[in-house]
């Protein structure tokens, strides 16, 4: 349904919870190298718990190198730098959602090369930071499928 992107993640419990929402939301995630981590560490595992079995992660050598193998029709990069509020894009089923390193963010090339209409941010205190990595992707995530009526979700 979507594409979940993270570029070079650092914590690997950040992308351990990030499995785990992608096996329950039935989504697809990539991994864009360098990882800040080795994918058996048991940090990783322990967040993911056994849900690692029920999503297919795949690692890409670069961004260029996801774009290329996937073809993304569209990329939405989430950044605190965005001039658009995730809640105000129109999602759609295929679109990828690029979330940046925890400590630093996207690069400005990357930002730059998507451009500001596909660059989103999340509202916040003007005193934060960011929010953690594996809420911003539940959040936005959530809300690009919500969009999407849920498809394929079991709705009681």
């Amino acid at each position: 349904m979507f594409h979940i992107v993270l570029y070079e993640p650092e914590i690997p419990a950040n992308t351990g919870n990030i499995i785990r929402l992608c096996a329950n939301a039935g989504m697809q995630l990539h991994l864009i190298q360098p990882l800040g981590f080795e994918l058996d560490d048991k940090k990783l595992r322990r967040a993911g718990l056994d849900y690692h079995e029920w999503v297919s992660v795949i690692e890409y050598s670069s961004l260029n190198a996801f774009i290329e193998n996937v073809r993304p029709e569209r990329i939405f990069a989430l950044t605190t730098k965005g001039r658009k509020i995730y809640s105000d894009a129109a999602f759609r089923q295929g679109d990828a959602l690029l979330f940046g390193p925890e400590t630093r963010g996207l690069p400005e090339p990357v930002l730059t090369r998507l451009g500001a209409d596909r660059c989103l941010y999340l509202p916040m205190q003007a005193e934060s930071r960011s929010l953690n990595l594996s809420n911003t992707v539940s959040i936005v995530l959530y809300e690009a499928w919500r969009q999407l009526a849920f498809a394929g979700a079991v709705i009681k």
